[in-house]
């Protein structure tokens, strides 16, 4: 029976290796910075306390704990070579990785829903848009990541690997443990399936009905209001376009054996460009969060002079 893990480790060669942790380490601080900035910004300008920014500071929280998740154990073991990971160990990381994956659709649904409704129903926003709305929705997401989390982690984890324990990632996931398994893999095939008709299909559709009215909205009354707001709806298209095609790709790769190389870079783009790319959309194609850094680093010099 298999007692722990090997991940897929970097290069044999020493400088490839630095390499691969220089590369890892840049996005990893980069995307940390990014995002605390958002963090940082969307929290002292009084200006971002509305529904929108209060749910791009929780996914910007959200993409700086999932990086966490797995890019520091990939520098440590591309410096020291060791590639082991106990069963625990991936099991813990299979069900935080499944948290935020969920989670992270489930924002981004919500605010397409919050654009929705600012474009659609401008009237209506603050009352429908209402603090302890977004408070109940943030809760609701997280609850529903911890269940998913849960079911998904359990299901894999009670089959029994006496087979190769050489997991072909830079981290543990579900479609690279079921090819390891020697039991019956067929409920957890349909479990992931439904999963992905359900949460994808349902929040993708979601998504997708919300543009539609938006688009139509904006071309039957183009005003000043409806075409600001829509401004905001590209950065948020951007995102969940790079999120959903990322995920996708790692699934469709699951059903294939693939070489060290696209594993590497199909793993790296699921788990590194969302994150990455967060502060990067928001902030340089928002014109309301750019000024708003400028004010914040303003007051931050002015009281430093002091």
């Amino acid at each position: 029976m298999v007692t722990e893990f090997l991940l897929l480790g970097s290069p044999d060669d020493w400088n490839m290796s630095f390499l691969y942790f220089t590369l890892f380490t840049v996005t990893y601080l980069g995307t940390l910075l990014g995002n605390l900035l958002i963090v940082t910004v969307t929290t002292a300008d009084q200006n971002l306390h509305t529904p929108m920014y209060f749910f791009l500071r929780n996914l910007s929280i959200l993409d700086m704990f999932f990086i966490s998740i797995t890019i520091p154990n990939v520098c440590v073991n591309s410096l020291t070579g060791n590639r082991t990971i106990s069963v625990a160990g991936c099991a813990t990381q299979i069900f935080l990785v499944l948290f935020c994956a969920c989670v992270e659709l489930l924002f981004l649904s919500t605010m397409a829903g919050d654009r929705y409704v600012a474009i659609c129903q401008p009237l209506q926003y603050p009352t429908i848009m209402n603090p302890q709305f977004c408070v109940h929705m943030t809760l609701a997401s997280l609850l529903s990541g911890l269940v998913y989390a849960g079911v998904h982690t359990g299901n894999t984890f009670r089959l029994s690997f006496c087979q190769s324990n050489v997991v072909h990632q830079f981290f543990c996931d579900v479609p690279s443990l079921l090819r390891l398994s020697c039991s019956d893999t067929t409920s957890n095939m349909i479990l992931i399936l439904v999963s992905i008709i359900i949460l994808g299909g349902g929040c993708f559709g979601l998504i997708i009905m919300s543009y539609i009215r938006i688009f139509s909205t904006v071309l039957k009354s183009p005003t000043t209001a409806s075409v600001k707001a829509f401004s905001t709806c590209t950065p948020h298209i951007l995102m969940v376009s790079v999120f959903l095609s990322s995920s996708t790709g790692v699934y469709l790769r699951s059903s294939a054996n693939s070489d060290t190389l696209q594993d590497l870079i199909l793993s790296a783009c699921y788990t590194m460009v969302p994150p990455f790319l967060n502060p990067l959309i928001y902030s340089l194609r928002n014109k309301q969060v750019k000024e708003a850094v400028m004010r914040v680093m303003g007051r931050k010099f002015i009281s430093g002079k002091r």
